[in-house]
């Protein structure tokens, strides 16, 4: 493997931050895109583009402008179908177009999970319109919940408790969705008693690796904190591990790519109940409830995401301890926010914080998290939100217009 290699970053938010800082230790060269000037990973990438990653046309300009060794998307507002093309003149997608393209779509990835490869998912549904989803809701049955096909960190979901909610459901969605889709999915609700993301890391050559399951918590359909390892049943551990290889073995089959196909992590989602492990959705990237890896791991999962692209070896993967992350979020709308570290935030031992560098705020936006390791995962959250709460958005002044 010769160093440096060109990236092609699709998508600049914290994510794609911690990226870079991976990729540049390698020494390789980092081209950072994003629809808005500024964004997290813009600064600290070599060089920064600003387009419209929905324009198919603006999309190919900046690659054959960069010509990457490497083109890593980051988030889902991107033209999938043209990366497919992009594919096809001989540029490397990760983890491969075909992933990407089917991952960016929720009815894609759930067609494929459901009735392909046989996987138990939660009942759904789809609708184009308002009309639509009162039938499909109706189909489902209440509680259920209401998604964009297309969208991240829980933007436009929310649950529908009763056919009185599905008028402000679909404007929610509507509004949370991201490209030009116009279409929602409607899923049963699972009364799961735990959340969990198993981060798999498909290798170019050698098995599919695994870390440490992974727990969360959510609200507003985004996630507040994670925590490593997450507590389940060692058969059902294996059952998501089984599930999580299949439908990544499905989507990297590419016939660009024969043998293994792509490489890369995948951040894969299950709803855990009493008696069963529930697929739940995929990224074919890092994922945000890993961000705990930064702290409870040797190597990151931006650090594995980088090494199974590049084809390195990944000898072990090791948990330090338990670990937990916790969000800092900002309240208001506005631009150039100021943070106060209050006295004491990281007085106890093993805690760390990311403040992302976002160059506005809004409602429940993410800006920053907090990092911890304890003797056992309960003492790691409680630090990490000591943590988190003890970071102060000082100034959110008002955007113009």
């Amino acid at each position: 493997m010769k160093l440096p290699k060109k990236f092609l970053l699709l998508g600049s938010g914290e994510l794609g931050k911690e990226f870079v800082i991976s990729a540049q230790r390698l020494g390789c060269h980092v081209v950072a895109v994003d629809s808005y000037a500024g964004a997290p990973a813009m600064q600290v990438a070599d060089e920064c583009e600003v387009i419209n990653m929905l324009d198919g046309e603006e999309l190919q300009e900046i690659v054959l402008k960069h010509k990457p060794d490497f083109i890593v998307p980051e988030v889902e507002a991107i033209r999938t179908e043209k990366l497919l093309e992009l594919e096809e003149m001989g540029f490397t997608v990760v983890p491969t177009a075909r992933a990407t393209n089917y991952t960016m779509n929720r009815d894609r990835i759930r067609e494929l999970a459901s009735k392909e490869l046989n996987l138990r998912t939660a009942k759904y549904a789809y609708a184009h319109s308002l009309d639509e989803l009162i039938k499909a809701s109706d189909l489902v049955g209440f509680p259920n919940v209401v998604k964009p096909v297309m969208s991240s960190s829980g933007k436009g979901q929310s649950t529908v408790n009763s056919l009185q909610e599905v008028q402000k459901a679909w404007d929610y969605a509507i509004a949370g969705s991201r490209g030009d889709s116009q279409k929602v999915i409607v899923e049963e609700f699972i009364n799961f008693e735990s959340e969990i993301t198993l981060l798999t890391i498909k290798q170019r050559s050698g098995t599919t690796l695994f870390c440490e399951p992974i727990g969360h918590r959510q609200e507003r359909g985004d996630y507040q904190e994670s925590w490593q390892p997450a507590l389940i049943n060692p058969q059902m551990l294996l059952q998501a591990q089984e599930m999580a290889a299949k439908v990544i073995d499905a989507l990297c089959r590419s016939a660009n790519f024969p043998g293994s196909g792509g490489a890369g992590i995948f951040g894969v989602e299950f709803f855990v109940t009493k008696n069963e492990v529930i697929f739940s959705e995929l990224s074919p990237r890092p994922h945000d409830t890993g961000m705990v890896t930064l702290i409870s791991q040797n190597l990151s999962e931006f650090d594995l995401h980088l090494r199974a692209i590049l084809g390195l070896p990944i000898p072990n993967i090791k948990l330090h301890a338990p670990s937990a992350s916790a969000v800092i979020l900002s309240q208001n709308k506005g631009e150039f926010p100021i943070y106060e570290v209050l006295e004491g935030a990281l007085e106890d031992e093993d805690t760390d914080l990311r403040i992302f560098g976002k160059p506005s705020t809004r409602s429940y936006r993410r800006m920053g998290v907090a990092l911890a390791q304890a003797k056992d995962t309960d003492s790691a959250r409680q630090k990490a939100k000591r943590v988190a709460s003890s970071v102060k958005l000082l100034s959110e002044v008002a955007s113009l217009g």
